[in-house]
């Protein structure tokens, strides 16, 4: 009797240890120790990390050390999706905190935006905003915790790596990554004597693949990224020439008007025609 009540103890342990290492499927929060939490689809436990997937399909997780997880709780409703496009037709003016944020509980912190985060890097590495954006929405369409097949992690998907050697202690934190992509694509265009065509091509397949070859390697990803980032970047600017244009003429257009309307009036500030003085002694 007390084999059997052992073998039956020892196969409910193995089924209770089965069912813990099953993925959950239920949308939850991670709150972690530092403060922050997680927001997820699913999750499932590997080795000493739990992979948290952040979208439905799978595509796209974040690893986190299982120690650094306080608990989860679960998820709260989302409100209503809001226009993530802005003006100059990208996803910069989303919010990056709204990936990763506070628990309930924990004051609000400022509000900021991957536009301003493009915008300080850019001008810290003296290069144009808009270069930047056209890479990170090559590399991951604004997806703050995007991580590619290869391994290739964050908005400007920097490899472990190359994050360590640039600086970057957390590849998702937002600021971090774009800093550190930043100030990558600035050393690659020092280095290819500002050839920018080289520099994406560093960029998507590596510096030592550049040098090998003589210029962009023969990989259709690589050329069809290069392509993608200057094609983008071309069309922003094609677009705030014409917007240029057309101000530089409406401005025009107004100042004849205004000309048309003084020259009408007579030249006078009170509105009266000039009187031609006549001579003395008439």
């Amino acid at each position: 009797m007390r084999r059997f009540w052992s073998i039956r103890f020892r196969r409910a342990r193995i089924a209770i240890l089965a069912i813990a290492a099953l993925p959950c499927l239920a949308t939850d929060v991670a709150v972690l120790k530092n403060g922050f939490s997680i927001r997820h689809e699913r999750r499932e436990v590997v080795g000493d990390v739990t992979r948290l997937y952040v979208n439905a399909e799978g595509s796209s997780y974040v690893d986190v050390p299982t120690a650094e997880i306080e608990h989860f709780e679960e998820a709260p409703a989302l409100p209503a999706p809001a226009d993530r496009t802005s003006a100059s037709g990208t996803e910069s003016s989303v919010n990056i905190r709204s990936a990763i944020s506070p628990p309930s509980g924990f004051p609000g912190r400022p509000q900021t935006t991957i536009a301003d985060v493009v915008n300080q890097a850019s001008g810290r590495y003296r290069l144009d905003p808009d270069l930047v954006n056209s890479v990170i929405k090559a590399e991951s369409g604004f997806n703050v915790r995007a991580v590619s097949p290869k391994g290739a992690q964050g908005l400007m998907q920097l490899m472990p790596g190359t994050a360590s050697k640039l600086g970057v202690p957390n590849v998702f934190d937002p600021q971090a990554n774009v800093e550190g992509g930043t100030k990558y694509l600035r050393e690659l265009l020092e280095r290819y004597d500002f050839d920018l065509i080289k520099a994406l091509a560093a960029y998507n397949a590596g510096p030592q693949r550049v040098e090998q070859f003589g210029g962009v390697p023969p990989y259709y990803e690589t050329r069809a990224y290069v392509a993608r980032v200057v094609r983008d970047f071309n069309k922003k600017k094609v677009a705030q020439k014409a917007k240029s244009a057309a101000n530089t003429a409406k401005a025009a257009s107004a100042s004849k008007k205004s000309a048309a309307s003084a020259t009408k009036m007579g030249d006078t500030p009170s509105g009266k025609r000039a009187q031609v003085a006549k001579p003395a002694g008439d």
